[in-house]
C-alpha cells in the first residue's frame, strides 16, 4: 500500500500543524499544477499556432472550443467524484472499497465517454445558427468533429487519475502531461500547416492533434497504473465486477453536481464567445487571447483545489474533521497568495502576454484591455475554486452546483450581456462588458462557497 500520510499530532502547535499541512498540500498540488499547466498549454499552443496560420483558423478554434470545452469539463467533473471516494477509503484503510469504486467508475466512464463523443459530434450544427462567416464556420465544425474522438480517452484518463491522486500519487500526471504537450507541437505543425504530404487543415488540424494526444495520455497513464508498485495493494484492475447500477448511480449523484458546475462555469465563457461572434473575428480573437491566458494561470488554484479534495477527504476518512477544517482554511489562504501573483503578472505585462498570441494591432489592443480586467477577478476565481475543492472533499457537491448556477447564470452572464450588447446601462461595452459581468459573478460564487465551507467544516467537528 502507498505510504499513508498522517496528520500532525494534536499536541503540536497550530503553527507546526499549518506548516506540515501546507507541505502536504503543496506536495500534492505541485505535480498536479505542472500537469494542469501542461494540459492547458496544449490549448495555448493550439491558439498560438492557429493564430499564426490565419485569423480565420484562430476564430474557428475559439468558437469550436466554446462547445468542446464545456462538454470536456462536464465529463471530467462528473467522473472526478471518484477522487473523494478513493481518498476517503484510503484514509479509512479500506483497499477493497478503493478497488470497487474505481472499477464501477471505469464502467461509468465507458458509458459517458462514448455518449459524450456522439453528442458533441451532433452538436456542431448549432454553429449554423450563429451570424458567423462561412469560412470560420467550416473551421469550427471541423474542429468539433475531430476533437470529439478524444472524449472516451478523457473519461478513462480521469478515473485513473482520480485513483492515483486519491492515494496521494500525483507525479505520473506531471510527466505524462509534459510529454503530451511536447507531442502536441509537432502534431499541430503537421496537421495545421500541411507537412509530410498531408493537406493543410488549419484550425481543424488542432482538433485532430488534440484527439490523438488525449488517447496517448490515457494509454500512458493506464500503463503506469498497471505497473505501479504502490497500487498493487489495491489491485484496482483485477477481480473485475460486472457493472453495479447502484454504485454507479451513487457516483453519479456525487459527480453530476460537479460536472454540471464545471459545465455552467465553462459554458458561461463559451456563451460569451458565441455572443461576441457577431462582432467579428477581431473581437472573438481578442477575447480568446484573454480567455486562453486566464485559463493558463487558473490551473494553479485549480491544482490546489484538487489537492484540497484529496487532503480533506483523506482526513475525514481517517476520522479527523478538525484537521480537515484546518486544511480547507489553509487552502483558501494559499489560493489568495497565488491569485496575487497571477494578477500582478497581468497588470504589469499585458502587452507582452498578448503579443505571444497575435500580431494584429486591433486584436492586441483589445486583448490588453481584457487582460487588465481579467487581473481583477483572479482573487475571487481562486477562492471559489479552492472552496469548491474542499467541499468536494466533504462530499458536499450540491450546494456548489446551486451557488455557481445562481452566481454565473443568474448574475454574471445576464449582467455581462446587458453591459456588453445592450443599452440597459448606457453605451454597449462589447467584450469588456462581459468581463465586468464575470468579475461580479465570480465574486458572488466565492462568497457563497467560502461561507458554505466555513459552516460545513465546523458542523463536522
Amino acid at each position: 500500500m502507498p505510504h499513508r500520510p498522517t496528520a500532525p499530532p494534536p499536541e503540536q502547535t497550530t503553527r507546526h500543524r499549518l506548516l506540515a499541512e501546507g507541505g502536504a498540500l503543496l506536495g500534492l498540488a505541485l505535480p498536479l499544477m505542472v500537469s494542469q499547466l501542461a494540459r492547458t498549454g496544449i490549448g495555448f499552443v493550439d491558439t498560438v499556432m492557429a493564430g499564426r496560420d490565419s485569423e480565420v483558423s484562430l476564430a474557428g478554434v475559439a468558437i469550436g472550443s466554446s462547445l468542446w470545452i464545456p462538454v470536456f469539463l462536464a465529463l471530467m467533473g462528473t467522473l472526478a467524484a471518484t477522487t473523494p471516494r478513493v481518498a476517503h477509503a484510503f484514509g479509512a484503510l479500506r483497499p477493497a472499497e478503493v478497488r470497487r469504486t474505481v472499477q464501477q467508475a471505469l464502467w461509468l466512464a465507458l458509458l459517458l465517454g462514448v455518449g459524450s463523443m456522439l453528442l458533441l459530434q451532433n452538436l456542431g450544427g448549432l454553429f449554423s445558427l450563429l451570424e458567423v462567416a462561412p469560412d470560420v464556420l467550416l473551421q469550427a465544425e471541423g474542429y468539433i468533429q475531430a476533437v470529439a474522438w478524444g472524449l472516451p480517452a478523457v473519461a478513462g484518463f480521469q478515473v485513473l487519475k482520480s485513483l492515483n491522486e486519491g492515494v496521494h500519487i500525483t507525479r505520473p500526471f506531471m510527466y505524462i502531461s509534459a510529454l503530451a504537450l511536447l507531442a502536441n507541437i509537432p502534431l499541430n505543425y503537421v496537421l495545421i500547416y500541411g507537412e509530410l504530404g498531408l493537406p493543410a487543415l488549419g484550425g481543424v488540424g488542432c482538433g485532430w492533434a488534440t484527439a490523438i494526444v488525449l488517447w496517448l495520455e490515457f494509454l500512458a497513464l493506464l500503463r503506469v497504473t498497471l505497473n505501479s508498485n504502490p497500487l498493487r495493494a489495491f489491485r484496482p484492475l483485477t477481480d473485475w465486477r460486472h457493472p453495479d447500477p447502484a454504485r454507479m448511480g451513487d457516483l453519479l449523484r456525487l459527480g453530476l453536481p460537479i460536472g454540471i458546475s464545471f459545465f455552467i462555469e465553462s459554458s458561461m465563457f463559451a456563451l460569451i464567445a458565441l455572443f461576441l461572434a457577431k462582432l467579428g473575428a477581431t473581437v472573438v480573437s481578442g477575447h480568446q487571447i484573454a480567455i486562453s491566458f486566464s485559463s493558463l494561470v487558473f490551473m494553479i488554484p485549480l491544482s490546489l483545489s484538487m489537492a484540497l479534495t484529496v487532503r480533506v477527504g483523506y482526513s475525514l476518512g481517517a476520522g479527523d474533521p478538525r484537521h480537515a477544517r484546518l486544511t480547507g482554511m489553509l487552502g483558501l489562504v494559499l489560493a489568495l497568495a497565488t491569485a496575487s501573483l497571477s494578477s500582478l503578472l497581468m497588470l504589469l505585462f499585458p502587452d507582452t502576454i498578448a503579443a505571444l498570441y497575435s500580431r494584429d494591432p486591433a486584436v492586441l489592443a483589445l486583448a490588453v484591455e481584457l487582460l487588465t480586467l481579467a487581473a481583477l477577478f483572479q482573487f475571487s476565481d481562486a477562492l471559489q475554486v479552492s472552496a469548491a475543492g474542499a467541499l468536494r472533499g466533504h462530499q458536499d457537491t450540491r450546494f456548489a452546483f446551486l451557488a455557481i448556477l445562481i452566481a454565473y447564470w443568474g448574475v454574471g452572464l445576464p449582467l455581462g450581456y446587458t453591459l456588453g450588447l445592450t443599452r440597459v446601462w448606457g453605451e454597449p461595452l462589447g467584450a469588456s462588458g462581459f468581463w465586468i459581468g464575470l468579475i461580479i459573478g465570480l465574486s458572488l460564487a466565492a462568497l457563497l462557497l467560502g461561507t458554505r465551507l466555513h459552516r460545513i467544516s465546523r458542523r463536522h467537528i
